[in-house]
Order: structure tokens, then sequence, then C-alpha cells
């Protein structure tokens, strides 16, 4: 008399749910890096224990250890810069709190060069923050 077992292990593994599981985290990834938006000009901005942060979306400009201005991360001459600026932002007037430009200027450029840029947002009557380094 042969006895039969009635219960007989399966030794195969679906992966369809592991599969399932790894494109979900794909998708997530794939959204949430598109939503960082970082500094593509590589920067030694100064230290400072103060951080002021900006309470709606600003324009970046950069300026490099070698003189080159950025606005986000298209390079622009220094004589176009108030004007690309002023396309980015629009006029000063249109809202009731003034557009805001976040400087990131390397530690070693000459202060003359910052000072010109905040000059521009002066003329322009937009707000702007001198990006740093938290410690």
């Amino acid at each position: 008399m042969a006895i039969k077992r009635r219960n007989k292990i399966n030794a195969g593994f679906s992966m369809s749910s592991m599969t399932d599981i790894v494109f979900l985290l794909l998708i997530f990834f794939m959204v949430t890096s598109t939503l960082i938006s970082p500094n593509a000009l590589k920067l030694l901005l100064p230290q400072s224990k103060n951080q002021t942060r900006a309470n709606k979306p600003l324009v970046s400009v950069s300026i490099t250890q070698d003189l080159r201005y950025a606005v986000g991360t298209q390079e622009v001459p220094f004589a176009m810069l108030e004007r690309k600026l002023q396309s980015e932002l629009g006029p000063a007037g249109a809202s009731a709190e003034p557009p805001t430009i976040s400087l990131h200027a390397d530690k070693r450029v000459a202060i003359e060069h910052v000072v010109k840029v905040m000059n521009i947002a002066k003329r322009n009557k937009y707000k702007l923050i001198l990006a740093t380094k938290g410690q």
C-alpha cells in the first residue's frame, strides 16, 4: 500500500508582486528627483550661522570664481544680466511683494562683483538674498 501525501509543497516563487514594488519605487524616485533643482554650478559659498528663506519662488543668480554669471543654469554675460532678470521676474510693481533673487557667489569673488548684482536688484526693486553655506 503506497501512502501518498496530499499537500505537496510548490517550490516556485512568483516575482510579480516584487516587480510591481520595484516599478513603484522607480516611479517615485523619478518624480521626486525632478522636484529637486540643484545649483548646477560648483561654488564655495561663505559660511553663516543665520539663514533667511524666501517665501515664494525665486530666481538664482550665480557668480563663479572666474567671474561667469548665470541665471538659473543658463550662463549670461554681465551686460545682459539685468535684461535677463527683467524677463525672468517681470516688472517690480506687478505683485504686492517684490520678486526675490538668490545670489550664489563663490567666496573667492571680490565683493565689487556682488555689489554690482545688488545694484541691479535695487534699481529694479527686487528683493535679494545672499546664499551661504550653513555650519
